[in-house]
């Protein structure tokens, strides 16, 4: 059975909090969003209600994927952080682990994507048909099977990352739907339970102040003890 997130647990995930937002660190596990479909699952504003209110979801991680996240506290600071979102003002930073390990050092791929290009809903590089994109990929650690890598995305499709990575030949460990056929998952070291995509810093303009804000959410322990083996 899959773990899921205590909302025991979520008051330590919070960051920074005022009248205006709120910044946590999302854990792997939980929705950003409630799911459609599956109303029973749980989400991130069931979890912080209760603590700190109403909020208002600014952006969404995947499910898998943990880390920093911001919400605003008022239909205003919502409304001035989604206008900072559309002009691309708010900047998002991510760490995961990915295999192979690159030799190359810095990667600017500036590659048109397509979401949900084949039936299992993948966003691929479309050089036709894809909309421009953006991601900047720098190797932060380098290990024999695989590397801790920072990717900065400047534009914010759908598996944008995953997407330019696989074009790169890569992929991020626990990535089972752009995990090439090909690897062989027996390998212990390229094993994981789940994403191993972080969204590590965040960093905007308050919506009241103006002030130059800028977050970072801590490793989760199952990322750090995947990043301590390489």
């Amino acid at each position: 059975m899959e773990n899921k997130p205590g909302f025991a647990e979520a008051n330590t995930w919070i960051l920074y909090s005022d009248q205006d937002l709120l910044v946590v660190n999302k854990p792997a596990g939980l929705l950003s969003i409630p799911d459609g479909y599956h109303p029973e699952f749980p989400h991130l504003a069931q979890a912080l209600t209760p603590l700190v209110g109403k909020l208002w979801i600014v952006h969404r991680l995947d499910k898998e994927t943990s880390g920093v996240m911001l919400l605003a506290r008022s239909a205003e600071a919502h409304r001035v952080l989604n206008q900072a979102f559309r002009e691309r003002a708010l900047h998002k930073l991510y760490h995961c682990l990915s295999a192979p390990s690159p030799a190359w050092d810095a990667q600017d791929v500036d590659l048109p994507l397509r979401i949900n290009a084949d039936r299992a809903h993948r966003t691929r590089v479309d050089m036709e048909n894809g909309k421009p994109a953006r991601t900047l990929v720098n190797v932060l650690r380098r290990g024999e099977s695989y590397a801790l890598l920072a990717c900065e995305p400047a534009t914010g499709y759908t598996h944008q990352i995953r997407a330019h990575l696989y074009h790169l030949g890569l992929w991020i460990l626990g990535d089972a739907l752009y995990r090439p056929k090909t690897v062989n998952l027996t390998d212990s070291r390229l094993s994981a339970n789940r994403l191993m995509l972080h969204a590590f810093e965040i960093s905007f303009a308050h919506p009241t102040t103006g002030a130059e804000l800028c977050f970072r959410a801590p490793y989760p322990p199952d990322f750090a003890e995947k990043l301590n083996s390489l």
